[in-house]
């Protein structure tokens, strides 16, 4: 089989009031929102549409609507900038707007481990300005967990964002709830390391003095949860004289459910939901979306009522999230008796009826990225805040790395990937590079974290002589996942010349390929590898402890320490449609 070759040099460039208060202004509801084509609406009715919503590594999604725009933020672990914005105008065509914590000031992630970094940020507006409450984590395994809470802060959603509050460190998932009387309340879930493994102690709840910048009077435990446990991710809304309290209980894993409690009183006691969950696919182990969980509400002007919530698509039959953890929506309705309920929960629906009707067309467009306006948007990087030290964009289009560490280093590695949002897909670029021995490398990877990723590479033997190799973490995982290892012998190329680099995916299926310059043809490179584990399930840890989702991207490392450049043409992505798909939008 052979497949088009790169392109030498370089590809061309791409291109009302609210009835449920959380802190709303008279315009503002509980979403968020991203940009893309969005086809008119008309009396006619629009088509269903199928989740996810935000599809790729976009978990925890906090929701907003002010006026008529929504909003939903989402983590972004160890990867940089911090928390995805996303826009929309219709709740079905998302784009990325913004990511608030991009500078030293606000976030350093270097040294955080794989799957720490921003977790579960809650996005709000108090009428006047939006807030923004996130946690860094710093450690997550073992019985203590570092994890410290901020608020930012912003007249517009586009900024800028102030330098982070600090506001505690005794949980995770923080929130901010804005109440009709003008008092803010911050609320996050307790850990205590002394009871583990039972260390989700509940949500705490105290006020916040937005004066003094600090949390004053009493600090109370006031919701332990349901019996399904560890409780966290908590959401504060107010309606109808309720002060409602959302949850996600049951880890990330299969077991992960959605779950509300109400009371009279923001102090408690809270009552659960007669249902107990509002969303789970947990007693439905052959529902498309599964790990439902971690939910958040928003109405639309017309007065509908909508939860987002994260969910995973698992593909092969050991059940692998190669995607990560994705958002979808559900249809809602407040019943008579003053409780929320999904329509046709509590399973997650495939097809939901949304405001809008998504733009396929978008969906499946090949992305074709240069590099002369800056890093485009879609493109993260991981930990550190010293751009400068790691990559460069030029005028001429081309993205230049800088060696740095290794791929598995916590600290500093230069590494440039985008999500991977489709479960089968194409991706390419022309790398020059003239490493000098075998610890310099650079070249293109499918990477997840430094227990699983794969990595064709541009380097060279002890001897100087260049040559392409694919390193993976894949072939020691789960026995530590850090040695890395080599699939194949290594092919020995010239000294000079650019290296079309390419891989493709298709479902469980990945190929990796390269041509020389000046070369027409493509030629494959090692064997056909494991994409599946590319994910959650493989990521050194079994069950909730891998938070993220695949990229692909490229990435540089000079372990001798002398920065050796790797400049990068251009970079392709392009979805496929592909039978293996089972799930696919």
């Amino acid at each position: 089989m052979r497949s088009g070759a790169p392109r030498f040099p370089a590809a061309a460039q791409s291109t009302g009031h609210n009835d449920v208060l959380r802190g709303v202004s008279p315009q503002n509801s509980l979403v968020s929102t991203s940009s893309l084509h969005f086809p008119s609406r008309t009396a006619t009715k629009m088509p269903l549409v199928r989740n996810p919503i935000l599809p790729g590594f976009n978990p925890d999604p906090s929701v907003l609507r002010v006026g008529d725009d929504y909003y939903i933020a989402t983590s972004t672990f160890e990867w940089y900038p911090g928390v995805q914005i996303h826009h929309s105008k219709d709740l079905a065509n998302w784009e990325v707007l913004i990511r608030p914590l991009s500078r030293k000031s606000q976030l350093d992630m270097r040294g955080d481990p794989d799957s720490c970094g921003v977790w579960a940020p809650c996005l709000t507006h108090d009428g006047t300005r939006f807030y923004l409450v996130f946690t860094d984590v710093k450690r997550k395994d073992g019985s203590y967990k570092d994890a410290h809470n901020y608020i930012v802060t912003a007249d517009a959603i586009t900024g800028p964002w102030s330098d982070p509050i600090y506001v505690n460190s005794s949980g995770f998932d923080p929130t901010l709830f804005h109440d009709d009387d003008g008092k803010k309340w911050f609320a996050n879930m307790l850990w205590d390391h002394r009871r583990r493994p039972h260390t989700f102690e509940g949500i705490v709840l105290q006020q916040w003095d937005e004066r003094t910048g600090k949390l004053v009077g009493p600090r109370k435990n006031v919701y332990v949860g349901t019996d399904l446990g560890l409780v966290e991710g908590p959401h504060l809304y107010k309606r109808n004289g309720w002060y409602y309290l959302l949850t996600a209980e049951g880890g990330t894993g299969y077991d992960h459910a959605v779950t509300l409690a109400r009371s009279r009183d923001i102090w408690g006691p809270y009552e659960d939901h007669p249902q107990k969950y509002l969303v789970t696919s947990k007693d439905h182990p052959n529902a498309a979306l599964q790990r439902a969980g971690h939910g958040d509400i928003v109405d639309t002007p017309d007065g509908r009522t909508y939860i987002v919530h994260l969910s995973g698509r698992p593909t092969t039959q050991r059940r692998r999230c190669v995607l990560g953890r994705e958002t979808s929506i559900q249809e809602a309705y407040w019943g008579d008796d003053d409780w929320l309920h999904v329509k046709d929960g509590p399973v997650p629906s495939l097809f939901v009826d949304l405001p809008g009707a998504r733009d396929d067309e978008a969906y499946w467009a090949e992305k074709r990225y240069t590099f002369e306006a800056g890093l485009p948007i879609d493109f993260q990087w991981l930990r550190t805040p010293e751009t400068e030290r790691i990559f460069r964009t030029g005028d001429d289009g081309a993205l230049t790395l800088i060696g740095r560490e290794s791929v598995g280093s916590w600290f500093e590695q230069a590494l440039v990937a985008r999500r991977q949002t489709h479960f089968s897909y194409d991706a390419e670029t022309v790398v020059d590079f003239s490493p000098e021995d075998e610890r310099q490398f650079a070249g293109l990877t499918a990477y997840y974290c430094r227990f699983n990723f794969f990595y064709l590479t541009v380097t060279a033997h002890s001897d100087g002589q260049r040559e392409l190799l694919i390193q993976a973490s894949e072939a020691s995982w789960p026995l530590g996942g850090l040695n890395e290892q080599r699939l194949h012998e290594p092919v020995q190329i010239p000294s000079q010349g650019k290296v079309g680099l390419k891989v493709t995916v298709r479902g469980k299926a990945l190929q990796f390929w390269y041509a020389l310059e000046g070369e027409r043809e493509l030629k494959k490179i090692g064997p056909v590898l494991d994409a599946s584990i590319v994910s959650d399930e493989c990521g050194g840890h079994q069950a909730h402890g891998s938070f993220t989702g695949a990229f692909v991207g490229v990435a540089a490392s000079d372990c001798n320490g002398l920065a050796k450049e790797a400049k990068f043409d251009y970079f392709v992505y392009k979805p496929v449609k592909h039978e293996s798909d089972r799930y696919e939008i």
